[in-house]
């Protein structure tokens, strides 16, 4: 088990915190949407809000050390290699989808602090980033929610070219982010 990348491979680690972040992002988007089944104010629909903010904000704390690992040793080449426009394409929907990753939970610690309410990260309360601003909060939380929904864009248009190049490129794109097989 190598746990750096390399030139034919990404190493357990990048390999590791790409499957539980996708699995944190199925909890943070799961957890905003399910809210809607239950009664504003209610006890379960406050507590789906509260995973939400938690587990994005878990996302940006592994987003660094996904980061870190991607930026440790090379990429992996892809076999056979794709067009330039597909490369480019690819890179541009990973970058995308690192600043969504960074972008979306600091919009949201601001809009939870503009609008004056708790930040729980796991039994913590973290502290307020600005003052309270229910006017910004408004601001802020328009953009999350734009943001949120281009999110979707973006993770299914991941999702579907990795099948895409899996089942009809047959390239090696999907297999190089798949656990080593013994």
């Amino acid at each position: 088990m190598n746990w750096h990348n390399t030139t034919l491979r990404y190493g357990s680690l990048s390999i590791g915190l790409h499957w539980l972040m996708l699995l944190i992002f199925i909890g943070v988007y799961g957890s905003i949407e399910l809210r809607e089944l239950f009664e504003k104010g209610s006890d379960p629909r406050e507590m789906l809000k509260s995973w939400h903010f938690m587990l994005g904000i878990l996302l940006f704390v592994l987003v660094l050390p996904r980061i870190a690992a991607r930026l440790s040793g090379p990429a992996p080449a892809i076999t056979p290699e794709p067009e330039k426009i597909q490369q480019l394409a690819g890179k541009l929907l990973h970058l995308a989808l690192y600043v969504l990753t960074i972008a979306m939970p600091i919009s949201g610690y601001l809009l939870l602090s503009a609008a004056g309410k708790p930040i729980p990260f796991f039994g913590l309360e973290l502290p307020a980033l600005i003052d309270t601003n229910k006017e910004l909060a408004k601001q802020i939380k328009e953009v999350h929610e734009f943001v949120g929904s281009a999110g979707y864009f973006l993770i299914g248009a991941h999702f579907v070219a990795a099948l895409y190049h899996h089942f009809i490129l047959r390239d090696n794109t999907m297999t190089r982010m798949l656990p080593e097989k013994k």
